[in-house]
């Protein structure tokens, strides 16, 4: 008997289905095949909560330092592809500004600031897309705050950022990367040595420089670069999406402010920004109903772990109220959590609640759906919004 004949599901499975509109076959898969060989994906596909942690917290049987990891074949070896010894020495240089008191210390007033600017040059129009003009921008100016880059521009950032992105996620679904993502990490790499030169800078990057090589410099600012504006960019556009889609949860949040934080747990749980993790097996292995072998690739679906039953009871429903949505996974788990999930939280709520208060009755375009998409990185190709302006 193959592989393929003892995971029928996952043999049904397309890369395809699972970009467009992956929550109904991730739910078979979960309850069925909770670890599912896909043919597409040449690996396992990973969709129980307690299955998707043991993985995330076992760097020593479910690596990411591996030749096929995408976004290393990018941006070259950074913490997000090295485990152990390594992975530490990459990721110590970069931890101290990302602390929660330090995250509301030194960005609480800056984020104000851009989301003020952002909010002021709208408000007029009465009529927006939001994940490109206010989103984007936002999450670009905050990482490159956060990182200290200097002489690289909004557009020019969010260029690279885009074409890093397109490369990583089309290695992923097995497709061989356009010259676009080396280029524009050429001119990234290029930007930070520029930083790094500047002796006389502020910059996270010579910190940094004084513990790692340029190289390393270089391949870990595009790491927490296009980590940080996919993870605030799509955490802004998709809760902002589920909000305004669920009138009712709305209401609540402009009653009351504090729920501003559930709902935006609550949307990382139902649409996490980036839909999976890559991890390789170190050796043979049992996990659940699979045996994985050494060498294959074991894809932890958050998206699919996200919706577990066990764990969320009625898990599709947008609950700004749920109790334990804070158990979300949207961020990872283990040695690879995310490093900036602090700066990312602040950034959105920040964002939310300055958008909601300052564009009157903030409502969906009818005549423009959006929808998220994607495969490795999930959220709306646009977002399209109208409110009541005060001309």
């Amino acid at each position: 008997m193959s592989v393929t004949d003892s995971f029928p599901l996952g043999a049904a499975t397309t890369l395809d289905e699972l970009a467009r509109d992956p929550h109904p076959r991730l739910a078979q898969l979960r309850a069925q095949e909770p670890v599912s060989w896909l043919p597409e994906l040449g690996g396992w596909l990973v969709t129980r909560r307690d299955l998707a942690l043991q993985v995330m917290r076992d760097a020593a049987t479910f690596t990411v330092d591996d030749p096929r990891f995408s976004t290393a074949q990018v941006v070259g070896p950074s913490m997000l592809s090295l485990d152990g010894e390594q992975h530490t020495r990459h990721r110590e240089p970069f931890n101290a500004p990302f602390r929660p008191r330090q995250v509301r210390d030194g960005f609480a007033s800056f984020i104000e600031q851009e989301t003020g600017r952002l909010i002021t040059a709208l408000e007029s129009a009465g009529a927006a897309e939001l994940r490109r003009g206010f989103a984007g921008p936002l999450a670009v100016a905050v990482v490159t705050e956060a990182l200290g880059l200097s002489g690289a521009g909004t557009d020019t950032v969010l260029s690279w950022y885009d074409s890093i992105v397109r490369s990583v996620s089309d290695i992923t679904a097995g497709h061989e990367a356009g010259p676009a993502g080396a280029a524009a990490y050429a001119e990234l790499r290029a930007a930070v040595e520029n930083t790094v030169a500047d002796r006389g800078s502020s910059s996270l990057l010579v910190s940094a420089a004084e513990r790692l090589a340029l190289p390393e410099v270089a391949s870990n600012a595009a790491v927490l670069m296009f980590g940080g504006i996919e993870t605030t960019e799509a955490m802004i556009t998709n809760a902002l999406l589920h909000l305004l889609r669920h009138p009712d949860q709305l209401a609540l949040v402009l009653g009351d402010f504090e729920l501003l934080d559930g709902a935006i747990e609550e949307s990382l749980r139902l649409e996490p920004g980036a839909a999976v993790v890559d991890r390789y097996a170190v050796c043979d292995t049992a996990l659940g109903p699979a045996g994985v072998r050494r060498g294959d690739l074991v894809t932890v679906s958050l998206a699919g772990a996200n919706r577990d039953p066990a764990v969320f009871p009625d898990p599709d429903r947008f609950d700004v109220r749920r109790e334990n949505a804070r158990l979300q996974l949207a961020f990872a788990h283990g040695p690879h959590h995310c490093i900036a999930a602090h700066l990312a939280r602040l950034e959105t709520r920040i964002a939310l609640q300055r958008l909601l208060e300052r564009l009157p009755a903030l409502r969906l375009d009818p005549d423009r759906p959006a929808a998220p998409h994607g495969l490795v990185f999930r959220k709306p190709a646009a977002l399209h919004v109208q409110w009541d302006s005060l001309r």
